[in-house]
């Protein structure tokens, strides 16, 4: 018989990503063979984020027009796994006729054994279990990224408990990965030719404080860096409360610890974080990212901020915008609060008009615009280490790469308009220009060997 043909759609975030090619593994590994169209599939699986409202819609967005392909291509399961299920459950059976089988965040991975047991007609369209799957370095799963960049997962679940926020019901507790199996992964992703490991969680800082050791996120970071394939080593998603002494004096000793951190802020009125769950204020955060540029001077920051919380004041308001203005943070991610069904601040009465949040927003953005660009500016002639990604987005005329400062996905890119170079390659690059997000440059000519004399 032929091989059953998949195809596979990842929404989401990097940590979903991972979920993903989790369920390619499984699937490649019971015989399944991964297409590139669904019309050519007999089998669509989208792997969906329902983290907030906006991501919501698009899981659904996608899941229909999946449906269309189904009815017009070769397929005969239509499979919605991960997030969107976990949180809607039955509600998705009742609603989506067109889905033949659900799967949440703890059953993708058996995936290839539920499509046995669903041929034979043994189980219901919705296969739940309690949020509580953690990979291991044994799990299979297949790189999607590009070769010389990958994620490693240290840890599932978050055991935080904002009140915006849904992911511990979707995602469940709090678990780190024990520090040996992470190990074992990396050393097979350094195998595959991976010379980026960006390591992620719902909160990377709090890595190993679940578990019965004393190792944490800085013995991480030190048994990694041990690894020569690893160029860069990137950590993503930090809270700010657990960013201490021994992490940034950790990172500024290790060469190939990129100097950047993402430490989610989400606002620094007192009242609000306090509502939200959180803890903090602007001069407790302006004190740590004093301290994160003494140990780290080169370090790049980025903090997300959500504008229109409920409770909101005008005066709440210009505290963040005078707070983005002194703490001039590299690179901002900005939200507009959305009320999630099943979290608390859903409840909350004192809600912000949509038009308010707007233009709160588009004044917060105008601002980072100028701070982003400034320090852009100032890398404008100088010479830095570009991660090449191949042929530009924009152009095939421009290859396209990112300094270590510039994650994945998240920020932006430096656009190469002279010179040559492989892809995956770590090539030294003069800055010609700067913009906002992107940079220009070109790759610098390697020396020229001296004459031999004759």
């Amino acid at each position: 018989m032929e091989p059953t043909t998949f195809y596979l759609q990842s929404l989401g975030c990097p940590k979903n990503r991972v979920d993903s090619e989790v369920i390619l593994g499984s699937l490649m590994n019971a015989g399944y063979k991964p297409v590139e169209e669904p019309l050519e599939a007999q089998l669509i699986v989208v792997n969906t984020c329902a983290f907030i409202e906006s991501a919501t819609e698009e899981s659904i967005e996608a899941i229909l027009e999946l449906a269309q392909a189904k009815k017009l291509g070769q397929c005969e399961l239509l499979v919605v796994a991960g997030c969107l299920p976990q949180r809607y459950g039955r509600k998705l059976v009742r609603s989506m006729p067109e889905v033949d089988l659900f799967v949440g965040t703890s059953s993708f991975v058996y995936l290839a054994e539920i499509l046995a047991h669903k041929q034979r007609g043994d189980l219901e369209r919705l296969n739940l279990e309690p949020p509580r799957f953690l990979m291991t370095a044994e799990t299979p799963r297949i790189l999607s990224a590009p070769f010389y960049s990958a994620y490693l997962k240290v840890a599932e679940g978050c055991s935080n408990r904002c009140s915006f926020c849904t992911i511990p019901a979707i995602r469940g507790p709090y678990r780190s990965r024990p520090l040996n199996d992470l190990l074992q992964e990396a050393e097979w992703l350094a195998s595959q030719g991976v010379v980026e490991l960006n390591l992620v969680a719902q909160d990377t800082t709090a890595y190993g404080s679940d578990l019965d050791t004393i190792l944490r996120l800085p013995d991480l970071l030190a048994a990694l860096a041990k690894n020569d394939n690893f160029r860069w080593i990137r950590v993503l998603y930090g809270y700010p409360q657990k960013i201490d002494g021994k992490l940034l004096q950790t990172m500024a000793s290790l060469e190939s610890v990129c100097k950047y951190l993402d430490l989610p802020l989400q606002h620094v009125s007192p009242h609000l974080l306090k509502a939200m769950g959180r803890s903090g204020s602007a001069r407790e955060f302006l004190k740590l990212v004093a301290m994160i540029r003494q140990h780290l001077p080169e370090v790049t920051l980025r903090t997300t901020l959500i504008v229109g919380f409920p409770g909101e004041t005008q005066e709440d308001f210009q505290e963040l915008y005078e707070f983005v203005e002194q703490a001039r943070f590299q690179r901002l991610g900005l939200f507009a609060y959305s009320p999630e069904r099943g979290t608390r601040a859903a409840l909350f009465s004192d809600t912000v008009e949509e038009s308010v949040k707007i233009q709160r927003l588009q004044v917060l953005a105008a601002l980072q615009e100028k701070i982003s660009l400034d320090y852009n500016n100032r890398l404008v002639g100088t010479a830095q280490p570009v991660l090449l990604e191949g042929l530009s987005d924009e152009s095939d005329l421009l290859l396209q790469g990112r300094l270590a400062s510039q994650a994945p996905e998240v920020d932006g890119c430096v656009l190469i308009n002279k010179g040559f170079g492989k892809v995956g390659d770590i090539v030294t690059a003069r800055i010609t220009e700067a913009h906002p997000h992107d940079l220009i440059g070109e790759i610098a000519e390697p020396p020229k060997p001296p004459r031999s004399a004759d």
